[in-house]
Formats: structure tokens, C-alpha cells, sequence
């Protein structure tokens, strides 16, 4: 039987951890930013982790 194909969307998406959790990038980051502050789109740069609720789904795209 071949291999499992990974969700390509989703490895362009998530980057694995040393520990094993999944890094993402914020959303409402891309557009209409002159109604944003400064301080809530300097919070947006920063990277985040998958939800523990999410993290299986992830997982599995990414098989």
C-alpha cells in the first residue's frame, strides 16, 4: 500500500516543536491595519501554539 499523503496546506501551516506541539501564525494579520493599534498588531507578529483541542487534528494532516 503507498505512503500517506500529508495535507500540503497544512505543512506550509504548522511547524513541529522540539517538544512536540505544533507553532502557527496569528490571523488578522493581512489586511484593513489602519484600524488596528499598534500594540494589537505587535501582538499579531508573534507566533502561537495549536489549542490542545486542535492538536490532533493537526497531527493527522500532517501524517
Amino acid at each position: 500500500m503507498p505512503k500517506m499523503k500529508s495535507n500540503s496546506g497544512a505543512s506550509k501551516t504548522f511547524r513541529k516543536t522540539a517538544s512536540g506541539k505544533f507553532k502557527r501564525k496569528k490571523a488578522f494579520r493581512s489586511h484593513i491595519l489602519t484600524s488596528k493599534s499598534t500594540k494589537r498588531k505587535r501582538n499579531l507578529r508573534r507566533a502561537t501554539l495549536v489549542s490542545d483541542a486542535d492538536h490532533q487534528r493537526v497531527k493527522s494532516m500532517l501524517q
